[in-house]
């Protein structure tokens, strides 16, 4: 966990908590956050052996989690991106649940990308191989990197894309040049570069993280931009890639409904959070009431509107 003096980098937006409890008389800064950094991925927050079964060792963690900030006189404890089932137990130890949406690809069996696509409705099939054809017309090779095939010359052309959608995005990006030496180094086998050339010259690009079961997508970049390409690197690539390994799914990060269109359907994310106040935490545990219905009603609008065939 890391005690934090500001919300930056979570993809879970409590600064209008922040704001109403220091305007009530309250300290919201410092506060524990409980993530992995700068990234919107799903996981296990709770690191016990797999292989134990014992739900008591989690509890016993997310005790020492609430006595931790009593200790330390924090105002909150914030586990973000849990997984479904550890978020339950910490809902059944006295956390407050919140939920959100993403978008995430489904793998539903499928052995090829033609098999993904005949699921869609005719009109999303077509549009898809619209996009897929266009997004090279101008002379465009896309290659997918991995493993030993990652040297130097790709990251540091990848780096350049990063630092200028960052520059545009956020104002001043986080990660390093040798941040991306060193994933290149230590985890090669479970990093993917999708990378696109132009009259031999890199373009543009876009980094996958391999898990055991899940392909997660993230930071992309360009120098020169090509209509439907960002969807063809970023997403389509990642689904191809993902049926090939035989994974399950694909997270492409946060937000974008525009993905929708592209099998990318809206899912439950979840995240859980202690407060020591009663008096504030009353007031937030009504407001995430409210607010997990509203994600639901969402999510079940959007899927209505989904790509994928109707049955019947």
């Amino acid at each position: 966990m890391y005690l934090k003096n500001h919300s930056q980098g979570e993809y879970v937006f409590d600064y209008s908590w922040a704001d109403a409890f220091e305007r009530a008389g309250g300290r919201y800064y410092p506060k524990l956050q409980v993530s992995v950094p700068f990234t919107p991925a799903t996981g296990r927050r709770l690191l016990i052996r797999p292989d134990t079964g014992d739900s008591d060792l989690e509890k016993y963690l997310l005790s020492g989690l609430m006595q931790a900030a009593e200790q330390m006189e924090v105002s909150s404890v914030h586990v973000t991106f849990a997984d479904q089932q550890q978020w339950k137990l910490m809902g059944e130890m006295g956390f407050l649940q919140r939920t959100h949406n993403q978008f995430h690809w489904q793998n539903d069996g499928y052995e090829t990308f033609d098999d993904f696509l005949a699921a869609l409705s005719s009109k999303k099939r077509k549009n898809i191989r619209r996009e897929r054809r266009d997004s090279v017309v101008a002379g465009v090779e896309i290659e997918r990197l991995t493993g030993s095939e990652l040297r130097e010359e790709h990251w540091d052309a990848f780096y350049r894309f990063y630092v200028d959608t960052g520059s545009r995005k956020w104002g001043s990006p986080y990660l390093t040049r040798q941040f991306f030496s060193i994933i290149g180094e230590t985890m090669p086998e479970n990093t993917m570069l999708v990378m696109c050339k132009r009259d031999g010259r890199y373009i543009a690009g876009a980094i996958n993280f391999i898990g055991d079961e899940c392909l997660f997508g993230r930071n992309w970049g360009c120098v020169e931009h090509h209509p439907f390409l960002h969807f063809e690197v970023c997403y389509y690539q990642a689904i191809e890639f993902a049926i090939e390994r035989g994974l399950k799914r694909v997270e492409a990060g946060a937000q974008g409904q525009h993905k929708l269109a592209r099998g990318y359907m809206p899912t439950h994310t979840y995240s859980a959070h202690w407060i020591s106040d009663q008096s504030f935490r009353d007031a937030v545990e009504q407001y995430l009431d409210d607010e997990r219905q509203n994600v639901d009603e969402e999510i079940d609008f959007i899927s209505e509107q989904g790509p994928f065939r109707q049955e019947g």
